[in-house]
């Protein structure tokens, strides 16, 4: 068993696999151009080639270049941002109630359709476990709950395994809109009752979409095997432990919205041989150079499609009407403000800042002298920068 790796910045990244043998691997595969892109931007990534600044640090006296980010999502050094920036426009959204985990999985079998069609077959998962969690809160609490999906589409190892990630309220505002409707504190809905649900929908869905010409790069006989097969198999569905609290919804959410295949804290060894990298409980794998490209690669998610998505209470139609109601159900009532609270002199303090939440979320303190610490820096244009040793 290798232990994990030890806090602190990686000694290699990704994107140096990229760089050493990116065009090597773009000679004999053939790639989609938004994989093309995605390997270009994460080879670019806070290097020279974008630009940046220069943070002189007034305490110490040191300069320290920083080169702009890629911004592209599939780039493990660019989420830190956006998680921050995400999570803090979450909150006032967020239910002060005990959340659950679930998770829906998509059958080995069907994964190679889902590969070749990835942006219908994705589609479908979002839409049929959110109508699975939406119709079972309506029958079984007569209420409506409030979903948050994440899609995923990778293991540990970076094989394919496209799967849904639900934070799902526990509980949901009574149809009639009158009160807020609680669930048990130890489980959702049976699991059984989940897979089979999500089955049949998920099922209909895609014969539906086979009919319309929406699904490619299988004949009508396999086709109809392959469901065939899928109505008699075990689909994996399960809900984890509820959350302690909403603080830890926004730690998961923290950790899990904006990742990607692997994270370069992950990496433990690369040479010209391969790249080694921790999966589960510890273990690690290693795999050649080329293949570990592949494997990234394949992840890459259709142009401008959406990998966040709100259902139920959390749907966008709903934010302002069902949402409000629950949020105001279920919030203690505001005393009326008093003189106290209204000097802008009083000790209450500010709301956190995106810097604060990319702090707490990564560790990283863009405010601060990577070399002594301090908060006195002063940014200056690489153009008037000459002779800088960027170490």
């Amino acid at each position: 068993m290798v232990a994990a790796r030890a806090p602190g910045p990686p000694a290699f990244e990704v994107a140096d696999v990229f760089r050493a043998h990116g065009e090597a691997y773009r000679q004999v595969h053939s790639f989609t151009g938004g994989q093309a892109k995605v390997m270009r931007a994460i080879e670019t990534c806070r290097t020279a080639v974008l630009g940046g600044h220069v943070d002189f640090c007034l305490d110490c006296g040191v300069m320290t270049p920083s080169y702009n980010s890629c911004r592209n999502r599939h780039c493990p050094k660019c989420q830190g941002l956006e998680q921050a920036e995400w999570i803090t426009s979450r909150k006032e959204r967020t239910l002060p109630v005990p959340h659950f985990h679930v998770v829906f999985t998509l059958p080995a079998e069907l994964r190679p359709v889902a590969k070749a069609n990835q942006e219908v077959v994705y589609g479908m998962l979002f839409r049929e476990a959110g109508s699975t969690l939406v119709e079972l809160g309506e029958s079984r609490l007569d209420a409506t709950l409030g979903v948050t999906e994440v899609l995923h589409t990778w293991a540990r190892d970076l094989s394919y395994h496209p799967h849904v990630h639900c934070i799902v309220t526990g509980g949901g505002l009574a149809l009639d809109g009158s009160r807020w409707i609680a669930t048990s504190n130890r489980y959702l809905f049976p699991a059984k009752v989940l897979s089979r649900l999500f089955r049949g929908k998920f099922l209909a869905a895609l014969r539906e979409a086979y009919r319309a010409g929406k699904i490619h790069g299988i004949s009508s006989e396999s086709f109809s095997i392959l469901v065939n097969k899928l109505y008699r198999t075990n689909w994996v569905v399960y809900a984890k432990r509820p959350f302690g609290s909403v603080e830890h919804v926004f730690q998961y959410l923290g950790r899990y919205t904006h990742r990607v295949g692997i994270s370069n804290q992950r990496l433990l060894s690369f040479d010209e041989r391969g790249v080694r990298f921790l999966t589960k409980e510890g273990k690690s794998v290693s795999v050649p150079p080329a293949e570990f490209i592949r494997r990234f690669l394949q992840h890459v998610l259709p142009h401008s499609f959406v990998k966040i998505r709100h259902y139920g209470l959390l749907a966008p139609s709903n934010v302002t009407t069902k949402l409000a109601t629950a949020l105001r159900l279920l919030s203690p009532t505001t005393p009326p403000a008093t003189e106290s609270a209204a000097d802008p002199s009083s000790n209450e303090p500010p709301p956190p800042t995106w810097q604060d939440t990319l702090l707490e979320l990564t560790g990283i303190d863009v405010r601060a002298c990577r070399h002594c610490g301090g908060a006195r820096l002063e940014k200056l244009p690489l153009s008037e920068v000459r002779g800088l040793d960027t170490g």
